[in-house]
């Protein structure tokens, strides 16, 4: 947990939401108003998570099975929160983050099978104490998004994730609005098929509001739970 005023903001979504776009206008936005902002990114944002996610997004852990791939997540969600998180958010700096924990719970526990048990305790042992203020969900419909991320992917062709059958990211979908219904404090859902510029404004309206509070400081687990 973050002993100093920095500010932990997460986005999550399914493939093609629009996640890195709305990331680098928020970056902006926030530095333009005088915040001192990291960006980063899962699987990856340290040296030691990079190397993973270029084994995991390669599919080369996929023969291995769902389970080593959450173990290879966590431990490079591990490194990038000591490593980068935890001190961005000691030195009061606003840290964006595309993908972190939800991400896990989504694709490896509800589509991947895994037992919620074992999900949530590698997850309390990546993160460290160290959780989201605020996570913005982009919602999307799983074909509207899956035709993003095939164009955009034209040139190098889908990583192992974009991959998967339409029911299966239709599922992971559903399985972010759950964990929103569940986590309102933290959570907010921010509708994908609005324009570039609505899905912008409204988010950096939800990070001035988490801004001005005074509740608003990366919040440990125990915490959250109590809320």
């Amino acid at each position: 947990m973050s002993s100093g005023t920095g500010l932990f903001v997460t986005f999550e979504g399914g493939e093609g939401a629009g996640k890195s776009t709305q990331i680098r206008r928020l970056a902006e936005a926030l530095k333009s108003e005088g915040h001192d902002v990291l960006v980063t990114r899962e699987p990856g944002g340290s040296p030691g998570a990079e190397a993973v996610r270029h084994v995991l997004l390669s599919g080369a852990a996929e023969a291995f099975g769902t389970r080593m791939e959450a173990i290879l997540f966590a431990a490079a969600r591990n490194d990038h929160v000591e490593e980068v998180i935890r001190p961005a958010l000691a030195e009061g700096k606003v840290v964006l983050c595309d993908r972190f924990m939800d991400s896990s719970r989504v694709y490896q526990g509800i589509t991947g099978n895994l037992e919620p048990d074992f999900i949530e305790t590698l997850q309390r042992v990546a993160i460290n104490g160290v959780m989201p203020d605020c996570t913005v969900i982009l919602d999307i419909p799983a074909r509207v998004g899956l035709e993003r991320a095939q164009k955009r992917a034209a040139a190098v062709g889908p990583d192992r994730f974009e991959k998967e059958q339409l029911e299966t990211h239709e599922k992971r979908r559903e399985a972010f609005l759950d964990i929103a219904a569940r986590e309102p404090e933290r959570c907010h859902v921010v509708d994908a098929l609005q324009t570039e510029e609505a899905i912008a404004a409204e988010i950096l309206a939800i990070v001035r509001q988490l801004r001005s509070s005074p509740a608003g400081h990366a919040r440990t687990p125990e915490a959250a739970h109590h809320e």
